[in-house]
């Protein structure tokens, strides 16, 4: 969802205080925690964790994004050749497992140049946001078609990213 020009005329804002007003914007659950915010958004394929933590030391924004996907054991190597598949299709960002867990997330580090003040702009929270989301979306059913559907990463990533044309 864009913001229209009104609301991108806002003031920067310190990166953590931006994601707490953009999630607010939106009617978004959020909870903030000092330099921490978690945010819930729901997608077409599944409601959406969204999690940043500011380290103001090294002017750095770290956004995670989970899209409720855990992998058992025996499916992690059918996994990992996904990730490797899909990771390269990615302009920003990327998917990785965490192993002891077996969850699955996209995760993007931001350098926030703000000068002496650290702050981010409303377009970039937005940008981060927003691709965080349409990257989950584009590649939900890649996984999903692996996880679920038996069929092989380089199979699964034809079946899910069919262009169509249209709409039914």
């Amino acid at each position: 969802m864009m913001l229209d020009q009104h609301d991108q005329e806002q003031d920067d804002a310190a990166p953590i205080d931006m994601l707490e007003a953009y999630y607010g914007a939106h009617g978004w659950e959020y909870e903030r925690h000092d330099d921490e915010i978690v945010a819930t958004v729901k997608g077409s394929w599944a409601s959406y964790e969204l999690r940043s933590l500011w380290r103001e030391d090294d002017s750095v924004l770290q956004f995670l994004a989970f899209p409720d996907i855990k992998v058992t054991e025996d499916r992690r190597a059918a996994v990992y050749e996904t990730l490797g598949l899909v990771n390269e299709q990615l302009w920003i960002g990327h998917f990785e497992l965490w192993s002891a867990s077996g969850i699955l997330l996209y995760r993007h580090a931001a350098m926030i140049d703000g000068g002496d003040d650290g702050t981010m702009s409303l377009g970039a929270a937005e940008l981060l946001v927003e691709s965080a989301i349409e990257e989950c979306e584009r590649f939900y059913p890649v996984f999903q078609f692996v996880l679920w559907g038996g069929k092989s990463p380089k199979d699964a990533i034809a079946a899910a990213l069919i262009e169509t044309q249209g709409e039914a």
